[in-house]
């Protein structure tokens, strides 16, 4: 299963055309995704028309859907924040070091185009699900 993160959404819903958002589009109905509680907040929050937020809700609910947070992935995200500060990363949005706790932490892959991810997938063996990556 992949976790599509809202970096990915955005652009997709955007219609930025970018490796993500179309190997997303490709992905659609064919493979697996889901979304995490916070992500779907954040993609949802962005739409300026009750049109495109109506059709784009309609969408992400079809997807498995993750509570993201908890005790346990809360205290295993500092963690992994104070590991990767140790090595000198200092990652900007708690949000993303929940998000690639989660994925850490339930074996999923994570599609996304933000930079903040790329401390998990050097240091914590984060799956990265864009392919040739």
């Amino acid at each position: 299963m992949i976790l599509v993160d809202s970096s990915v959404w955005i652009d997709y819903f955007n219609g930025t055309v970018t490796p993500e958002s179309t190997q997303l589009d490709a992905m659609l109905g064919v493979q697996a995704i889901c979304i995490g509680d916070l992500i779907l907040a954040e993609v949802l929050r962005g739409f300026r028309y009750d049109k495109d937020y109506k059709t784009a809700k309609v969408l992400l609910e079809s997807l498995t859907l993750y509570d993201l947070a908890g005790r346990d992935i809360a205290i295993k995200s500092a963690e992994y924040y104070r590991l990767l500060r140790a090595k000198g990363v200092t990652i900007r949005k708690t949000i993303d070091t929940i998000i690639a706790t989660f994925c850490i932490e339930n074996n999923l892959s994570l599609l996304h185009s933000d930079k903040d991810f790329h401390a998990f997938h050097q240091y914590l063996n984060l799956k990265n699900a864009l392919i040739g990556r």
